[in-house]
C-alpha cells in the first residue's frame, strides 16, 4: 500500500553532516500519515531519532530525541512525497542504520508505524 526508499546515507567525519531523504509512494500514502526517523545498531533495538505529526493542512509537529536536538532537523516536503533529515554535528555514535518509517498513526514508538523503508547505512568516523 505504501513503499519507502532511502537514500543519502554514507560516510562522515565527526562533526560534519549528511542529508537523508526517503521517497514515499502508494495508493494509500496521505500528508496526514505520521512520517519519522529511527536507527538500528547491530544487535540492538530500533530506536526513535525523529518524526513528523499532522496538524491540519501543510502543518506538522516535529519531534526529536534528546540525543539529536540541536543538531538533526526533520522535514518534508508533500509535493515530492519526501521526508528528509538533515543531520549536522555528527557524532561517531550517531552510527547505524536509519530507517524511514510511516502511518496513519505514530510518533515516537516503533510498533506504531505500519510502513518502513529498507534502511540506508550511515557512519561516522573519528
Amino acid at each position: 500500500q505504501v513503499q519507502l526508499v532511502e537514500s543519502g546515507g554514507g560516510l562522515a567525519q565527526d562533526g560534519g553532516s549528511l542529508r537523508l531523504s526517503c521517497q514515499a509512494s502508494g495508493r494509500t500514502f496521505s500528508r496526514a500519515y505520521a512520517m519519522g526517523w529511527f536507527l538500528q545498531a547491530p544487535g540492538k533495538e530500533r530506536e526513535f531519532v525523529a518524526a513528523t505529526t499532522w496538524i491540519s493542512g501543510d502543518m506538522y509537529n516535529g519531534h526529536y530525541a534528546d540525543s539529536v536536538k540541536g543538531r538533526f532537523t526533520i522535514s518534508r516536503d508533500n509535493a515530492k512525497n519526501t521526508l528528509y533529515l538533515q543531520m549536522n554535528r555528527l557524532k561517531p555514535d550517531d552510527t547505524a542504520v536509519y530507517y524511514c518509517a510511516a502511518g496513519s498513526k505514530g510518533k515516537s514508538n516503533v510498533h506504531e508505524y505500519d510502513y518502513w523503508g529498507q534502511g540506508t547505512q550511515v557512519t561516522v568516523s573519528s
